[in-house]
């Protein structure tokens, strides 16, 4: 349990300073991730699958509290 949350944060803050992103690193672990998806079902085969009722969901969210 944490006790010192601002002390925490300041932990986390300057653990990232000093930690510069690894791209090979990090590309690898989303692609774990992604194979993992696959492998429990998560994803689809075919990665666009339902693209196009994502994007008409997205619109109808994007709009819903402009006025015509």
């Amino acid at each position: 349990m944490i006790k010192n949350s601002k002390l925490f944060k300041q932990f986390e803050m300057d653990l990232q300073r000093k930690e510069k992103p690894d791209f090979h690193k990090n590309l690898k672990i989303v692609e774990c991730l992604h194979e993992e998806a696959l492998e429990l079902g998560v994803f689809g085969k075919e990665p666009l699958d339902g693209l196009e009722t994502d994007i008409r969901v997205a619109k109808v969210v994007n709009n819903a509290g402009k006025t015509s």
